[in-house]
């Protein structure tokens, strides 16, 4: 009996925690018994899919909520701490823009999105910028970029972390560009810099283009700002020297 059941799950593509769980579970009744059986299955399932999903996003540490400080950051009243928490802004296919300087918590706070994305099912993919326009460019001398596009095109939220960290010659520039257009109004997404609006011209060194980049982005975005001199302050060894 054991090795029919076995051998049933597989010619049904049901994974082998449901065999188990077939024989090892019990209910008051016939229909008590399945129900828990298929919803054991579909517990496995959306773990399983929510692990494939953190494997995919490409996240250079896993990181979470839990413990994020969220005083020293300015949030818009477009939106608010819990709409962030909780992807509302993802509903609506916005983006957020995360401005401050370096070691502010900009890319925790992505990363955290993005597991949270993950965890509730979506599909996220998190790149340094400069990584992913290498691939962008890669992929266009190789013949692949309509592959990578569509994967590209299958996310629900595509973070873009450390950009304007290092400038990008013209293909690299309107390869990104042909990317964020892509997302307007389909899908969300997170960018994190350092620089000002008025700066990214030295980013793509293409007024026309950047012009036409930023209106994608501010029409449906959140500049959310990262005081960091208070936050570097009150994260470094200078705070306990300074309560002693």
């Amino acid at each position: 009996m054991k090795d029919q059941i076995y051998e049933c799950c597989k010619e049904l593509r049901l994974s082998i925690t449901f065999a188990e769980n077939a024989l090892s579970m019990s209910g008051d009744t016939y229909q008590d018994y399945l129900l828990k059986v298929l919803r054991a299955e579909l517990d496995y399932r959306n773990n399983k899919r929510k692990k494939l999903h953190l494997k995919q996003a490409g996240f250079d540490n896993i990181k979470t909520f839990e413990g994020y400080d969220f005083r020293n950051i300015i949030i818009p009243n477009t939106t608010s701490i819990d709409g962030i928490r909780t992807l509302e802004f993802m509903d609506r296919n916005e983006n957020l823009i995360l401005y401050g300087r370096n070691g502010a918590g900009k890319s925790h706070m992505a990363t955290a999105i993005g597991v949270e994305a993950c965890m509730q099912g979506k599909k996220a993919r998190f790149y340094k910028t400069a990584t992913l326009v290498n691939e962008l460019t890669d992929a266009k001398a190789d013949g692949s970029l309509t592959k990578l596009l569509k994967r590209l095109s299958k996310l629900d939220l595509l973070i873009c972390d450390e950009w304007g960290y290092l400038p990008f010659d013209a293909e690299g520039s309107q390869l990104l560009f042909q990317v964020i257009a892509d997302c307007y109004e389909k899908r969300s997404l997170i960018i994190t810099t350092n620089i000002e609006f008025s700066k990214w011209n030295g980013i793509f060194y293409d007024d026309q283009l950047t012009a036409a980049l930023i209106d994608r982005l501010v029409h449906h975005s959140h500049l959310i700002v990262f005081d960091r001199d208070r936050w570097k302050f009150e994260h470094s060894l200078m705070k306990d020297s300074a309560t002693k």
